[in-house]
């Protein structure tokens, strides 16, 4: 692959590495009051584009050849937004006693609140061959019970460190992430044949925007001197996240592939995937939003914006592995049905 071929393929990771840079060089820009406004422009413009997008993109009307799947559903659901934020709780409270910056390990447990990404899971599930209805039904899904749960789960194991009060903060969710989101969705029912034609770069516009809020996020940062960024405990978090998904991966696939699970090979990949995964795409707005004017926020999201293109990489490289599991395992079933009973 050439380098202007991958400079297209990963341009969203190396835009994060450019605007955080810009950030730091002149951070006076995206602060708040600055010349772009981002008490504007971002927390409800951006952040409304951003959901907008996703209601206009996502494809609902695919869903109901999954919608009976329930049991699927329900270890998806409840392993991304029960399980997953419980153990890293858990794994929190011994971490907390290593000298590892408290403001990423805080991170750490954001990340975990998260709800599926709408794109990733789905495409990695589909690059198997596995259950890429399963796949779709369960990131849309979980996208809309994000939109109430995530924000909940941020104020129990965090709590809200910003002075506006919860009924604030959900008014604002209201209008700036379900608003949109139905708008979109109403759109997409008279719109649905003029996008299925011209298909427009729905990830592209919601990764452009998602620039723009990481780079106002990051020149509150380094506008504040009172914050640093310690190089030691931002290399501990990148390898726990790395052993977290490594480690949820493996026990998903173990829970799913057990005799009685009642999973197919198709269900097992869209499971490995979809329970694992974290959506920076909402992740990073809903954070703006629960810790809004927060002068650590960026601290807390550098763990996010680590997870996203981790899952990316990670799930990539085991691509050929699972597909090859997935192909023998179904080989196997195929045999034993033609076997004379």
């Amino acid at each position: 692959m050439g380098l202007l071929a991958r400079i297209r393929k990963e341009w969203f990771i190396i835009g994060i590495v450019l605007v955080i840079l810009s950030a730091k060089v002149q951070p006076s820009v995206g602060v708040k009051g600055g010349p772009l406004k981002p008490e504007i422009t971002i927390a409800y413009v951006a952040v409304s584009l951003i959901f907008f997008n996703s209601g206009l993109s996502l494809k609902t009307e695919e869903l109901t050849s999954a919608l009976l799947h329930i049991r699927l559903h329900l270890f998806v659901q409840s392993f991304t937004l029960i399980f997953f934020p419980l153990a890293v709780w858990l794994l929190l409270k011994v971490l907390a006693l290593t000298a590892i910056d408290q403001w990423l390990l805080k991170g750490l447990q954001t990340v975990s609140c998260m709800p599926p990404p709408v794109s990733s899971a789905v495409i990695l599930t589909k690059a198997v061959g596995g259950n890429e209805a399963a796949a779709i039904f369960n990131s849309a899904f979980g996208s809309f019970l994000g939109i109430v749960v995530t924000p909940l789960l941020l104020l129990l194991f965090l709590g809200s460190s910003s002075s506006i009060p919860f009924t604030s903060i959900f008014s604002q969710l209201f209008m700036t992430v379900v608003v949109p989101l139905i708008v979109g969705q109403v759109c997409r029912r008279f719109l649905r044949e003029c996008l299925e034609r011209r298909k427009p770069p729905f990830g592209a516009i919601s990764s452009a925007v998602l620039l723009m809020i990481i780079y106002t996020t990051f020149c509150d940062t380094f506008s504040n001197p009172n914050i640093e960024l310690d190089p030691t405990s931002l290399l501990l978090v990148v390898l726990i996240i790395f052993s977290i998904q490594l480690s949820f991966m493996l026990l998903t696939f173990a829970f799913s592939t057990r005799s009685g699970s009642g999973f197919s090979t198709a269900d097992t990949v869209a499971i490995v995937f979809c329970s694992t995964h974290k959506s920076l795409t909402l992740g990073i707005p809903m954070l703006k939003i629960v810790f809004e004017g927060y002068e650590h926020l960026s601290l807390i999201s550098v763990p996010l914006l680590i997870y996203h293109p981790a899952q990316i990489l990670l799930g990539s490289i085991l691509v050929p592995t699972i597909r090859s599991w997935m192909s023998s395992r179904q080989k196997a079933v195929k045999l034993s049905a033609l076997q004379p009973v």
